[in-house]
């Protein structure tokens, strides 16, 4: 007999004037230590302990990925316009940026945070470049020390974010 059970039986023989009290209050004065200790016990299950911020620090996600590679992100990546920029997903999409001192040619980067953790495999950089030939973008390849090095330098100020905001 669950707890609610015996709170409407003794309501019941309270209201009734039942005079079986001595038997049926034992049982609900059973059933009530009963429901409270389960109660106590289940009430533990609910709390967690703090964790500490060196562990905590690296999955910080308010805002539906890694933090740290997002701002990282944005800061690295602040010199060029922003086509789209997408927190929940984490993709970042730049429009196309001509350096100035080379204005034949552009490039254009979609920064991807994989993971809700600061891990170097969270992070994913996709680079696009065009040449200016007789008046027309033309495609041209993006060397893969190019995207590395984005990727690299994204990284390293995720990490020091990451430093500075547990104090170390």
């Amino acid at each position: 007999m669950g707890c609610r059970e015996k709170a409407r039986e003794h309501a019941i023989m309270t209201m009734t004037g039942a005079t079986d009290t001595g038997n049926s209050i034992a049982r609900l004065a059973k059933g009530a230590l009963l429901c409270a200790g389960l109660a106590l016990a289940l009430s533990a299950c609910g709390k967690k302990d703090g964790v500490a911020p060196e562990i905590a620090a690296s999955r910080v996600t308010t805002i539906g990925v890694n933090s740290y590679l997002w701002r990282a992100s944005l800061d690295s990546l602040s010199f060029m316009p922003l086509l789209q920029t997408d927190s929940a997903g984490g993709v970042i999409v730049t429009d196309w940026y001509a350096n100035p001192a080379d204005p034949g040619e552009r490039v254009k980067v979609t920064v991807s945070i994989l993971d809700q953790d600061l891990r170097a495999d969270a992070l994913r950089v996709a680079a696009s470049r065009e040449r200016m030939v007789a008046g027309t973008w033309v495609t041209a390849p993006v060397q893969a020390a190019t995207v590395q090095k984005l990727e690299d330098i994204i990284l390293t100020r995720a990490r020091d974010l990451r430093r500075s905001s547990i104090g170390g």
